[in-house]
């Protein structure tokens, strides 16, 4: 089992969470909402759904501006990696923020620091690597870059995939028809294996990773004019609900796009640095991408990401115009820089790994005690829970995924909704009391709604 890693995070688990208002969100949180919402439009659900106003961060632990503290299992939105305010990543930026801010894309001592560093950390040749401050640019960059160094100008991407917010990158995800007729020309979605809502199954009612790679090959052949540059690809669907392919799905894709020509994108914003107990996702499936996108945890906080290219095609990246107005700035780059130093010094990829071995006992644990759940699924600090009307015809049930998160929430536990999904994301660093403690809360609150339901 983990021990305590961080004793600059460490709250005591039996004062933690701490809820001192009758109602949550508390009064000053339903003030100062009503006074945002006056202007700002467009929250997310996580918002919606339980307007606090947090006002604190520190370590596993965020406080509102009404004094109530709650374990944070979503990071942000894994984003703090390393818990809220890590002393070393904060003091990175500060001490940046004081001598330069911003110089373009000249090299600074930090950056080349961090490039170095960044080399380092890879088992693969990615050694081609640009800066940008949203995942969705970082995208965009990897998808230029694949058109550039192949000369074709077809994608392929999954269904329920996620990434980006932006033309081509939304384009690459799931449609809306506010972003317009359709998709962008040129730009294709298929299946992915889903264990638990598998296409294509053997006899014995197992998935069937060949059949999926079968359907790839057949439709690029009649659904495509052949001109695929790349599938682009999360390791594990974060939107979705946390879903992990089956361990053979990567080494066989890796396969097939290597005999079909077609470069392989691992989109990382959500899945790298740490989250699932390695640097990069695909190392838990030993494949190597031709480019990957990282984020989010990148700099725990800042807004850093980058996009990492082989050493085969990585001079294709001169041909895109990569510069940013604020990629690689000298804070974001001694932002990821400390994160890096800080999970190398602490110890944090073995904590997180074991942190995921706990997660996943206990959720397959709550899996035989509540008729709501379908499917647990779990690696590192990346967890789902499914929750189904019935287990037999796995209908989704998104009224009670509402539920759970709101009375959850209630009681202390910041996360994140996703329909009849509970997504959770706590930090890398949490000790295993807090964890208990938070998914004591969540099962506690799982119960309840089943009773409310008539489970």
């Amino acid at each position: 089992m983990p021990t305590r890693v961080q004793s600059w995070a460490y709250v005591d688990p039996t004062a933690t969470p701490r809820i001192v208002t009758e109602t949550v969100p508390g009064p000053k949180s339903q003030a100062l909402n009503a006074r945002g919402m006056r202007y700002m439009v467009g929250y997310s659900s996580q918002v919606t759904l339980c307007p606090v106003v947090f006002e604190k961060g520190h370590g596993v632990t965020l406080t509102d501006v009404d004094g109530n503290t709650y374990i944070d299992f979503s990071s942000g939105i894994c984003v703090t990696t390393l818990g809220h305010c890590h002393p070393k990543v904060s003091e990175a930026i500060a001490s940046h923020a004081k001598n330069l801010m911003n110089c373009h894309d000249f090299n600074t001592p930090v950056k080349v620091a961090l490039l170095e560093k960044l080399a380092e950390t890879q088992p693969w040749d990615l050694t081609g690597v640009q800066f940008y401050d949203s995942g969705t640019t970082a995208v965009e960059a990897a998808l230029r870059v694949c058109r550039a160094a192949t000369g074709k100008a077809e994608f392929i991407s999954c269904y329920m995939d996620f990434h980006g917010k932006t033309g081509h990158a939304v384009s690459c995800g799931r449609m809306n028809p506010t972003y317009g007729v359709g998709r962008s020309q040129g730009f294709y979605m298929v299946p992915r294996p889903d264990p638990y809502r598998p296409l294509f199954t053997k006899a014995d009612g197992s998935i069937d990773t060949d059949a999926y790679i079968q359907f790839f090959s057949d439709f690029i052949e009649h659904a495509t004019t052949g001109n695929v540059a790349a599938f682009v690809l999360e390791p594990v669907q974060g939107w979705s609900g946390s879903i992990f392919p089956p361990a053979d799905f990567f080494p066989k894709l890796r396969q097939f796009c290597d005999k079909s020509g077609i470069l392989l994108v691992a989109d990382e914003v959500l899945t790298g640095m740490g989250r699932t107990g390695k640097y990069f996702c695909m190392e838990h499936w030993n494949t190597r991408p031709d480019i990957v996108t990282v984020g989010k945890g990148f700099g725990n906080g800042f807004p850093v990401t980058a996009m990492l290219v082989s050493e085969k095609y990585k001079e294709s990246i001169d041909k895109i115009s990569a510069s940013t107005s604020y990629g690689g700035n000298p804070m974001a780059c001694a932002a990821a820089l400390a994160s890096i130093e800080v999970i190398e010094e602490e110890g944090v990829l073995e904590h997180a790994q074991d942190l995921g071995a706990y997660f996943n006992e206990r959720m397959v644990a709550m899996k035989t005690s509540h008729p709501l759940i379908g499917d647990v699924r779990g690696m590192g600090c990346l967890l789902g829970i499914e929750l189904v009307k019935d287990r037999a015809t796995k209908e989704p049930f998104a009224e009670a995924g509402k539920l759970v998160y709101q009375r959850a929430f209630q009681k202390g536990v910041a996360w994140v909704p996703a329909g009849h999904m509970l997504r959770m994301s706590p930090p890398i660093v949490m000790d295993l009391e807090i964890a208990a403690k938070g998914m004591d809360i969540i099962e506690e609150s799982i119960a309840e709604v089943e009773g409310e339901l008539g489970y």
